[in-house]
């Protein structure tokens, strides 16, 4: 794919922004489709997205329109950047606007909850392809960064190998590199998952646990995030990777993260209502601790670190009773449940 060729980017968030500004860096037409006139008005006149990306200045070669048949109409590539709760409504819309050939990336970390569908998943069912035909973009990568052109690393995953190398032509430059992975399941989980670990790290901050305890959570959060995976077909190597380890470390560790930041409110002891209206954007952690609490109790998979997150987030549970049951769980080998499949096995 030419990188000179149109590519619709649904909708106008931080993500979708920061990767639109990749996009045109890199000489493509982009149409950013968002539902907000205002937010459209600025972008075209003004160059501008305060809401989401308020110190950013973006490349007139940028242009957004509330109509998304005239942002996907001739657009060789779709970009879904939608929440998780917006995914099906919006691939949804698209379906009546796209091309069998054009590309289906999403950059969307999160699963359906009323339905605990991958993102994948979702925008197939919508669009009527084999699931296979969507890629996914996932790894360590705030967009505060992206957009001021911070050397950055992600992935982009699919089974057919021709759309992943479509997706890393459309998006690597001299800034921003990008790896090819065949794991689909592997990739989406971890990006989806690690935004538990996040929260829990930013709980663990805002009550002051140090660094030794942030280690230990994002330590064992891997353990239980490869778990979960691997009984859902992933490989386990995925998640020492960039959408693994690497995402997991830049989104608990970091202020730029609205997990980190919601998690360490909620330690401070400020009510879940309260830190949700004080971010005033999506926290995709807190509906995936939802999410992957079914899917573990459905596959029968340990994942205690997600379970007292649940218990904080939806039954109020006090954070430092929760930590405390975690400190407090039987004594266990390390390797303890961890996935016993081979390297062999997982490419046989």
């Amino acid at each position: 794919m030419s990188k000179s060729e149109k590519v619709a980017v649904l909708v106008a968030g931080s993500w979708g922004t920061a990767l639109a500004a990749v996009l045109a860096d890199n000489g493509s037409e982009v149409v950013i489709w968002t539902r907000n006139a205002e937010q459209a008005e600025e972008i075209n006149m003004l160059h501008t997205n305060s809401r989401y990306l308020p110190s950013a200045q973006l490349s007139p070669a940028i242009r957004a329109t509330t109509e998304m048949g005239e942002a996907v109409s001739g657009a060789e590539a779709v970009l879904i950047v939608a929440p998780s709760s917006a995914m099906r409504q919006v691939s949804r819309e698209l379906a009546r606007h796209v091309g069998q050939d054009t590309l289906i990336v999403h950059a969307t970390k999160g699963f359906e909850t009323e339905t605990l569908k991958r993102m994948s998943q979702v925008i197939s069912d919508e669009l009527g392809c084999e699931e296979g035909h969507v890629v996914v973009l996932s790894g360590p990568s705030h967009a505060e960064e992206v957009v001021r052109k911070c050397p950055t690393t992600v992935v982009v995953a699919s089974s057919e190998d021709q759309a992943a190398q479509r997706a890393q032509d459309l998006f690597m430059n001299s800034y921003f590199r990008v790896y090819t992975n065949r794991d689909l399941i592997g990739v989406e989980l971890s990006g989806a998952l690690k935004n538990i670990i996040a929260l829990g790290a930013g709980m663990s901050d805002g009550l002051g646990f140090g660094d030794n305890a942030k280690a230990a959570l994002l330590t064992r959060g891997l353990a239980e995030i490869t778990r979960a995976g691997v009984e859902m077909g992933a490989n386990p190597l995925t998640f020492a990777g960039l959408a693994g380890i690497g995402d997991l470390v830049v989104t608990a560790t970091s202020q730029h993260s609205r997990n980190w930041r919601a998690g360490s409110m909620l330690g401070k002891g400020m009510p879940l209502e309260e830190v949700q209206h004080t971010m005033g954007m999506v926290i995709e952690g807190i509906r995936t601790t939802q999410a992957a609490h079914a899917i573990a109790a459905s596959l029968g998979v340990q994942m205690p670190i997600t379970d007292q997150l649940y218990k904080v987030l939806f039954e109020g549970q006090d954070v430092r009773e929760a930590v405390e049951a975690l400190m407090g769980r039987d004594p266990k080998t390390e390797m303890e449940l961890m996935p016993l499949k081979t390297w062999e096995q997982w490419n046989s």
